[in-house]
């Protein structure tokens, strides 16, 4: 279907006698926010890292942005944007040198670059910023920059990992105003977070458990399968079967 854009069957990654990702099977649709949540040790990093071409599965096969994550991983990290869970622009340059640094490897074009740079400053109000160190700003402003230049090339997919890690409710409600509008434009968001009232925002959620996915939908469905009045009451459930630790 062309609306996939993320499709993975039975991938699997092992270390030795660890099975890390244990045969693992799910699709994301184009524009989607889909939630890939699990405990520490659950194996979510390490799927997560399959698929954005830093890893290759033990077994299995997938496609992102239509390319095999076996044989074309230099592929999908062009055609993919990624915000880590620890801050990753450079603190000693300011906000345009990040700006025009990322856009270059991205391969952007001078003229791409200016657009798209004045495009971040004006949303995120960041006119008076444009020759600040990164390493002076708040740690909420350098969470919303940081997602704007991991867009900044328009990808197909966005893969965020915990990007509300440690910032305020105000500034986490602002970011997921930010990955809504991402969404309504057609970019799809792969997201692991922490918070569960975050799963709320999602459309739909998988939870992994000791390297398995133990349960795959909306949130809405999630918490009348398991009778639960929130996503925390169904992860919490889940989480409980785990058998092994971080």
């Amino acid at each position: 279907m062309k609306d996939i854009v993320i499709s993975v069957k039975e991938i699997s990654k092992v270390f030795g006698d660890f099975t890390a990702v244990d045969k693992i099977s799910f699709e994301v649709r184009k524009g989607e926010i889909f939630g890939f949540l699990g405990a520490n040790g659950a194996g979510k990093t390490t799927a997560m890292r399959m698929l954005c071409g830093l890893s290759f599965p033990t077994h299995g096969s997938g496609t992102v942005a239509g390319f095999d994550i076996r044989k074309q991983s230099e592929e999908i990290k062009r055609n993919i944007g990624y915000m880590s869970q620890k801050f990753s622009l450079y603190n000693n340059l300011t906000v345009w040198e990040n700006i025009r640094l990322f856009a270059g490897i991205y391969g952007l074009s001078k003229q791409e670059t200016k657009q798209r740079a004045e495009n971040i400053f004006k949303q995120l109000d960041f006119e008076k910023e444009r020759n600040t160190l990164v390493a002076s700003l708040p740690l909420g402003w350098k969470q919303k920059l940081s997602f704007s230049i991991a867009t900044i090339h328009k990808p197909e997919i966005v893969f965020l990992d915990e990007p509300t890690g440690g910032v305020d409710p105000i500034t986490r409600r602002q970011f997921w105003e930010m990955i809504y509008q991402a969404s309504n434009e057609g970019t799809t968001i792969f997201v692991t977070t922490h918070y569960m009232d975050e799963a709320e925002y999602c459309s739909r959620v998988s939870i992994m458990v000791d390297g398995q996915i133990r349960a795959l939908d909306t949130p809405a469905n999630l918490k009348k399968l398991y009778n639960a009045e929130s996503m925390d009451e169904v992860f919490r459930h889940l989480a409980r079967e785990a058998k092994r630790g971080e």
